[in-house]
């Protein structure tokens, strides 16, 4: 992974923390929209982590491809995630 990897490391850990948060406000009975709004938060920073990956993989694996087949098959791959991601 050529991702910046002391920036993901520290976005999962905050989501990590939110989701410890949103755990206990479900536990305490929270008001229904304030942990949405938590939880919408957290999908953020995990949609950001994710651009931040998928950005790595287009500059370094799909562009230093060895092969045409090569390159087209990890574009191939980021279109597959893609549509999982937009579905």
């Amino acid at each position: 992974m050529q991702a910046d990897k002391k920036k993901i490391s520290r976005l999962l850990k905050i989501a990590r923390g939110q989701m410890d948060g949103i755990l206990q406000m479900v536990e305490e009975d929270r008001y229904c929209i304030e942990i949405s709004q938590q939880l919408m938060a957290t999908e953020a920073i995990l949609n950001k982590v994710n651009k931040e990956i998928l950005t790595a993989h287009l500059k370094n694996c799909v562009s230093h491809a060895e092969s045409q087949a090569e390159k087209e098959e990890k574009i191939d791959e980021l279109v597959d995630m893609l549509g999982r991601i937009l579905k």
